[in-house]
């Protein structure tokens, strides 16, 4: 009897330790994000809204342009599409941008080192591994501040 017991005993702890030392061997997630850069305008009447007075932020994201011959006025920002890209620690992925609007931008992605230049016209692809969590800004650089897009890399649990 103490002899069955010992061996059940021993084959269940053979058992859970076999459990315990599974690891997992799950492939990363492979993610394609589409993205545009866009270039949202409005245009009114001086006589139906008057020239802002005042100025727009630096760095080329924002244009306001006075009123022309015919009485109007406009003003335009340019902007990522989707400007917030959420994804998991460790997925691979890849960004592929259209570009809309303006001749081109030249982008970067904080911390991860990652940047291309967006033309219009064309498409660009870029790949990395998310392997850092947290928030990351993607950046045009001659279209700041309004051309900034968050990448948003939740932790492995």
């Amino acid at each position: 009897m103490i002899k069955r017991l010992f061996l059940l005993v021993a084959l269940a702890s053979l058992v859970l330790t076999a459990c315990g030392a599974q690891t997992s061997s799950v492939a990363p997630m492979q993610r394609t994000i589409y993205m545009t850069a866009v270039e949202p305008k409005g245009t009114t009447s001086a006589s139906s809204e008057p020239f802002p007075s005042v100025a727009m932020p630096d760095g080329g994201g924002y244009i306001l342009k006075a009123t022309d011959k015919d009485g109007n006025w406009s003003i335009s920002t340019y902007r990522w599409d989707p400007n917030q890209i959420i994804v998991n620690q460790g997925d691979v992925v890849t960004l592929e941008i259209m570009g809309i609007n303006g001749k081109e931008h030249p982008f970067s992605i904080e911390t991860y080192g990652t940047s291309g230049v967006v033309k219009r016209g064309q498409l660009t692809r870029v790949t990395f591994t998310a392997d850092k969590a947290g928030v990351f800004k993607i950046n045009c650089g001659v279209h700041l501040p309004s051309m900034t897009a968050e990448l948003i890399v939740l932790p492995k649990n």
